[in-house]
This record gives structure tokens, sequence and C-alpha cells, in this order.
């Protein structure tokens, strides 16, 4: 089963930015509890040069359904508020 998902932002705290680390909205996800379903699932981002970077999650983050994933490869800004596939 393929989903896609929408980059939200980078993992960050007030000093530091994890460029491999992201945020992910699972489109018709609205809880913690489904979303902990995708733990472990892959994630893929297929960039505007036909590259595909690949990442897996983690864990969930917050309480309406968004996920962590962490990528091999740091994800440029452009990926923000693009679509990924969750397979």
């Amino acid at each position: 089963m393929i989903m896609k998902g929408i980059i939200l932002s980078y993992m960050r705290s007030k000093e530091h930015q994890h460029s491999n680390h992201m945020i992910i909205k699972p489109l018709g996800i609205e809880s913690k509890e489904q979303a902990a379903t995708l733990i472990g699932k892959k994630v893929l981002w297929k960039s505007p040069s036909g590259k595909l970077l690949a990442g897996k999650i983690t864990r969930t983050h917050g309480v309406r359904g968004e996920v962590k994933a962490i990528f091999e490869r740091a994800l440029p800004g452009q990926a923000i508020g693009d679509y990924v596939e969750i397979k």
C-alpha cells in the first residue's frame, strides 16, 4: 500500500536544525495512534531532477498524526511542502 504525505519541516530546536530529520504529515492520518502504525515504513522523495532520496519513519510527532522520518542524505529546502510516498 502506497500512501502520500507532505513534508512540513526539518526537525529543529532553537539553535540547531537537522537537515536529514524531517517532520511529515501523512494524508488521511489524524491521530497519534494511527501514526504509530507507520513506524518502520520507508519514505521516498523524488527531486525535480528525478533523483530518489529514501528515509525511514522512526517515531510519531505530536498528537495530530505527524511522524518523524530520518533520511539517508539531507533533503534540500525545496522539499518542504512537497509530497513524499510512504511504502
